[in-house]
């Protein structure tokens, strides 16, 4: 299908390039190789458009292309060189040319490879595949990681014995069966076991959630949360570090009162009495952690969720990159292990979808702590709650993350930030209205956020809205 003008409009005001795009200015040309490499990248990614002659960054606009003269001729040396047909759409716009390449996405489980490369796009930059990537194309036309089979070959007694399937009762909140046959026959229509002939098998969705014992299930020991404390602020001196056994959900409520166990207290003073209160919200760890069990790429071998405690911060991560942007959690929603979400969901483990990380950032601003941080590395992804500073002692970007996520919570809550929000969510006094000022004009400087009614004269009474509104 051709591309139209109409699309493309809808493109440039898009916040980002996303999966499925990429962005050149290429005013007068561009290099044929990289176009090729380009194709690489976006057909291993599931397919895209590449699009010359608009501006790279936002707020993009067209600036015209003079590349690519020829576009069949084009098209024909990509053919030549990756055996995959790319068609093209030449857009005659007000202000210029626009030239777009449209790459279809690889075969199912088979990457594309250039010059002995597998590329993938990384920010501004083309590189090789990371394996955890490549092994997820691999992997494609396979049964999903939990439909998988953990362990096979076992009696009715045997199911019993390596699985917590009172739990399970308990959580979904029905009456445990009068015999095991209906515990096997439920447990079958969740997916958690296959009957075979005289035989059963327990899948990996089964092990991984009501798992008595992991170490029982050849290649999901590894899969068992890790909780480290730490003596300070950094990583030289270990108090305890310890690996669970239970499955996810039968060891759910036993983990989070561990982790709650091993944190510091604040100790704060109200009406001339001394009070220790926790130094994170409860209901903070506990979406936070259920949030790394579902959002885990469980096709990483030998990976894990960590939950590291300091004495000034909690960090919690998983194996793999996130699905959507970061600063998008608060109001979008993408899971990469759906059965093993819903499943969590029903068991009351976890908040409906998309509503667990507006609890978070919600518990946060209540207890006026710094905001979440964020943080994707190379191959995890991990979330930081901060114990508590001063607004005086919080940083630049300390100041800014919290004015985002109080914008996009207000947001996604159907209202709109103002200074006397902001005020209230710093715990600053009506008479610091400058303070809360001076953080809104850094995150409008930023682009993080931006006035509801740009033509409005009234400072006083602005709204604000997050920069994707």
């Amino acid at each position: 299908m051709s591309v139209t003008l109409d699309q493309l409009e809808q493109w440039l005001i898009a916040p980002s390039e996303g999966e499925h795009l990429e962005f050149k200015e290429a005013k007068n040309r561009y290099d044929f190789e990289k176009l090729v490499a380009y194709c690489v990248a976006l057909s291993n990614e599931g397919g895209g458009h590449m699009v010359l002659g608009v501006s790279d960054k936002p707020p993009r606009k067209v600036v015209g292309t003079k590349a690519f003269d020829v576009p069949e001729r084009t098209v024909g040396g990509i053919y030549d060189r990756l055996h995959f047909r790319v068609t093209w759409t030449e857009l005659t716009h007000p202000d210029g040319r626009v030239l777009v390449f449209s790459i279809p996405s690889r075969p199912i489980g088979q990457p594309i490879e250039y010059n002995g490369r597998y590329l993938m796009r990384a920010g501004e930059e083309l590189v090789p595949m990371s394996p955890d990537f490549l092994q997820k194309i691999f992997a494609e036309g396979q049964p999903i990681f939990e439909s998988r089979i953990a362990r096979s070959g076992l009696s009715a007694e045997d199911v019993v014995r390596l699985l917590d399937t009172q739990s399970y009762f308990d959580l979904i909140q029905l009456p445990y069966p009068a015999d095991r046959q209906g515990v096997l026959e439920r447990f079958a229509r969740e997916n958690l076991t296959i009957a075979g002939d005289g035989t059963y098998c327990v899948t990996n969705l089964g092990a991984l959630l009501f798992a008595k014992n992991l170490d029982e299930f050849e290649g999901l020991a590894r899969k068992s949360v890790r909780v480290t404390t730490y003596d300070g602020n950094n990583k030289l001196v270990i108090k305890k570090d310890i690996v669970g056994k239970k499955g996810y959900a039968v060891g759910f409520e036993g983990l989070i009162d561990y982790i709650n166990g091993q944190l510091p207290s604040n100790e704060v003073i109200g009406r001339a009495l001394r009070e220790s209160v926790p130094m994170f919200p409860e209901i903070a760890i506990r979406e936070l952690v259920a949030n790394a069990l579902i959002h885990q790429d469980l096709e990483q071998p030998g990976a894990s969720v960590s939950v590291d405690i300091y004495a000034n911060r909690l960090e919690i991560s998983n194996p793999g990159l996130p699905c959507i942007e970061p600063d998008r959690f608060i109001d979008e929603y993408q899971t990469r292990n759906d059965k093993l979400a819903d499943l969590m969901r029903r068991l009351r483990i976890c908040e409906e979808k998309g509503s667990g990380i507006d609890k978070v950032v919600s518990s946060i601003e209540v207890f006026q702590l710094p905001a979440p941080e964020i943080r994707v590395g190379q191959m995890r992804t991990t979330v930081i709650l901060f114990a508590h500073k001063d607004l005086a002692d919080m940083s630049r970007s300390d100041k800014l993350r919290a004015c985002y996520q109080h914008c996009a919570l207000r947001y996604v809550l159907s209202e709109k930030m103002s200074n006397e929000s902001l005020r209230e969510r710093f715990g600053l006094s009506n008479r610091q209205t400058d303070v809360a000022s001076r953080i809104i004009a850094l995150a409008l400087d930023e682009k993080l956020v931006k006035l509801e009614d740009p033509d409005s004269a009234s400072k006083r009474y602005a709204r604000y809205i997050p920069y994707w509104a």
